[in-house]
């Protein structure tokens, strides 16, 4: 919290020991503060906060996990059972490692380079290797093309036949 933030809530703690409404309080703070004024809804929250007996003009403290999980030992456990199982959801991940969804997807994305393709999580970017796996393959696919002009009017069924579109 600013210390302009702190400096109105301790003003309106004083406006609401003078007895003033919320609109009165409101409008002498816009008066004050112009642009920099805490929003109607703000300062609503804090008058009736004070207005309730409320003696602090600090925040509550929030209850919860900490603003962060990405930590480096959560980073490594990531690591590892992504390595142990690539086919791992981020749902999957996240009940494994006990950390957030979200914060599981941003680990896998910023630390190592991945996103999700399905439900296996790959690098972005390929290698030479990869790359050049896939230009052999496909060079050998038109090859096989130019050398069988029907091949593309063959299926191989998952019993095995062969068999000529257009045929049964």
């Amino acid at each position: 919290m600013s210390s302009v933030q702190m400096e109105q809530r301790v003003n309106l703690k004083f406006l609401d020991k003078l007895g003033k409404t919320f609109t009165e309080a409101y409008a002498m703070l816009k008066e004050v503060y112009g642009n920099g004024c805490l929003s109607r809804t703000q300062v609503f929250e804090c008058f009736k906060r004070f207005k309730e007996g409320r003696e602090t003009t600090e925040d509550d403290p929030h209850p919860g996990r900490p603003s962060t999980s990405k930590t480096d030992e959560n980073i490594e456990k990531i690591s590892k059972s992504i390595r142990e199982d690539r086919h791992l959801s981020i749902r999957g991940l996240a009940e494994i490692t006990g950390i957030d969804k979200e914060c599981v997807r941003q680990i896998l994305h910023e630390s190592f380079n991945m996103r999700k393709v399905c439900a296996k999580m790959m690098p972005k970017l390929h290698t030479r290797e990869q790359k050049e796996s896939r230009m052999n393959i496909c060079a050998d696919i038109l090859n096989n093309i130019d050398t069988d002009l029907d091949l593309l009017d063959t299926v191989i069924t998952c019993d095995g036949k062969i068999r000529k579109c257009g045929s049964s």
